[in-house]
């Protein structure tokens, strides 16, 4: 890996995760020496991307806050980092994007600036920083009700301002996926909004990992068939994988375990 490659992922660490990371740490996920981390580091805080801490560091953009919604993002991180870098490659210049306030399109932003001009609305504020280092980037903030655990904005406000608009990318996410292929989320609010983001795009892309099929979720917002594409990772046992490409297209990211 090169040390511009390598010093990239280490801010993808810490955008993602929100928290303070140490040398040892650092150095264990990316397989190299300490020495070599306390120079990535340095690089990183003389460009004013990292603040440097006794034996780590934290993002300089951030207060190191773990948040419910952090908590989400650095959960299989390496899963949602894949399924963003393999979403991102689906984006062609001049497009016109909805990104919901999931983890999964979390990751899904920090890989866009390559991909650009673009015009991107969302109604997730933890993205705005995010996205707001791709200068190609025209970005828009969708109006409603500030969510503090999700930092993000909701509610029928939002709602409201979706039916005025039109897509020709819509990026969501699903707490759940269930055997039959409903797409599931928390709250019937947020099943509500996820809703309306789903009917406003001309082509629409699921972002979940593997581990979310069958995993907790309460109510249904859509099903497979409602998506042209499902950026997955590899783990979903047959026949059920064949069920679901029965659906929809599916699209499998290749990951690499950073335990």
């Amino acid at each position: 890996m090169k040390p511009a490659e390598r010093q990239q992922r280490i801010l993808s660490f810490l955008r993602a995760m929100q928290k303070e990371f140490h040398v040892d740490q650092l150095a264990s996920m990316l397989g190299v020496s300490h020495l070599t981390i306390r120079r990535d580091l340095e690089i990183l805080a003389g460009q004013r991307a990292v603040i440097r801490t006794h034996g780590g560091c934290i993002a300089a953009s951030h207060a190191a806050l773990e948040t419910e919604y952090q908590k989400k993002v650095a959960l299989n991180f390496e899963l949602k980092q894949a399924i963003g870098r393999r979403a991102a490659s689906l984006v062609e210049p001049n497009t016109t994007i909805l990104m919901n306030d999931g983890s999964t399109t979390f990751h899904l932003a920090t890989f866009l600036g390559d991909r650009g001009p673009l015009t991107v609305y969302t109604n997730s504020l933890s993205m705005i920083t995010e996205l707001n280092r791709h200068g190609n980037i025209r970005l828009y903030i969708l109006a409603g009700e500030y969510n503090s655990e999700l930092a993000s904005l909701q509610g029928s406000l939002t709602e409201h301002v979706l039916q005025s608009l039109r897509f020709d990318l819509v990026f969501l996410g699903a707490d759940s996926i269930s055997e039959q292929g409903r797409c599931l989320v928390s709250t019937p609010d947020e099943a509500r909004l996820t809703q309306a983001m789903l009917q406003s795009g001309r082509r629409r892309i699921l972002l979940a990992d593997h581990t979310k099929v069958n995993a907790h979720g309460h109510i249904a917002y859509g099903a497979l068939q409602d998506f042209d594409v499902w950026v997955t990772t590899s783990g979903t046992a047959e026949p059920l994988l064949s069920e679901f490409r029965r659906q929809t297209t599916v699209e499998e990211a290749e990951y690499e375990s950073i335990q």
